[in-house]
């Protein structure tokens, strides 16, 4: 399996690692099948820009990777602006996932949206355009190599 320059630096080098004491909103999503689980903790300020965002995550160095971009792409932006993080976005800022991979990318983003929504809920708001996390974390059918898994940074 080949993964980009980019992949390779997040995984052995990711950027926000950890998590975030009171965050605004905390979003995990998983799926069982597999064994990748991603916790994003997002600290959003009175003006809804995402001040700081952290990660935790359980997989393989793909899931890593993913979860590090992802944080890097929403940091200093707008709830609006990351909502918009989409798996592609995350996948062509990596130079792109080997096929089997491409869930990486997905869980990434649904754990974004899950931390966004978290936050709504908290804040007793509603955000435009964004939809209640997946409540199965079953729902996504793929195959995966667990002989990858590192535990959860």
């Amino acid at each position: 399996m080949q993964y980009s320059a980019k992949v390779m630096d997040h995984f052995t080098n990711p950027r926000n690692v950890g998590e975030i004491e009171g965050a605004s909103g905390v979003g995990t999503v998983g799926n069982a099948k597999c064994g990748d689980i991603m916790r994003i903790y997002l600290n959003i300020d009175d003006n809804n820009i995402i001040r700081d965002v952290k990660f935790k995550t359980f997989g393989c160095g793909a899931a890593v990777a993913t979860s590090s971009m992802a944080t890097e792409l929403i940091k200093g932006k707008s709830i609006n602006e990351a909502l918009k993080l989409t798996n592609k976005s995350v996948m062509e800022a990596l130079d792109g996932l080997p096929p089997i991979k491409v869930h990486c990318s997905l869980l990434a983003e649904e754990a974004v949206h899950a931390a966004l929504w978290d936050y709504a809920e908290k804040k007793g708001i509603k955000i435009e355009g964004l939809k209640p996390p997946v409540s199965d974390i079953d729902e996504h059918e793929h195959g995966h190599d667990h002989d990858n898994d590192i535990p959860m940074i």
